[in-house]
């Protein structure tokens, strides 16, 4: 039997059996899910420097992170393979971060649980209660209407972003 518990206020659930990092008292769990979750795919990532996607990708790529673009409208993002779909990915993915309106995230979900992915993080302003359950259901830690790279600098970086 699957035992989960639901994270007061954070949008997501841990299963305790593979909960990010050690259960250390005062530790948050989104700051255990930035420092596990290392590939992430960003689901509506644009090549357009201008657009908030390619700022929060490049943040993370320049932090250490494995940035996986994802978008069926681009060949090419940080001179790097952008991929049409999750399921295109040839490698294994941690962490979905979508950027797409709350209608599209059913099947991102859906495409994410496919492919193993651990996490599925909505940004600022993407909600979709019945896709979150769902991936919970099958075991992802889901966070939602939070930027990660908003959630990344309070936790990790003393001088201004």
């Amino acid at each position: 039997m699957r035992m989960t518990g639901r994270i007061p206020h954070s949008g997501m659930t841990v299963d305790p059996r593979n909960a990010p990092g050690p259960a250390a008292p005062g530790r948050d769990p989104i700051t255990a899910v930035l420092d596990r979750y290392k590939r992430v795919a960003v689901v509506g990532l644009s090549p357009k420097i201008s657009r908030p996607s390619y700022g929060v990708a490049a943040y993370l790529k320049a932090r250490g992170y494995r940035v996986i673009a994802v978008n069926p409208h681009a060949e090419l993002v940080f001179n790097e393979k952008c991929y049409a779909t999750l399921e295109a990915i040839p490698e294994p993915i941690d962490m979905v971060v979508i950027f797409r309106k709350a209608e599209f995230v059913p099947e991102i979900v859906k495409s994410a649980i496919k492919v193993g992915a651990r996490v599925i993080w909505m940004q600022e302003g993407v909600t979709h209660e019945p896709a979150a359950r769902r991936a919970r259901s099958a075991g992802l830690e889901v966070i939602q209407d939070r930027c990660i790279l908003k959630e990344h600098a309070k936790r990790f970086v003393s001088e201004g972003i």
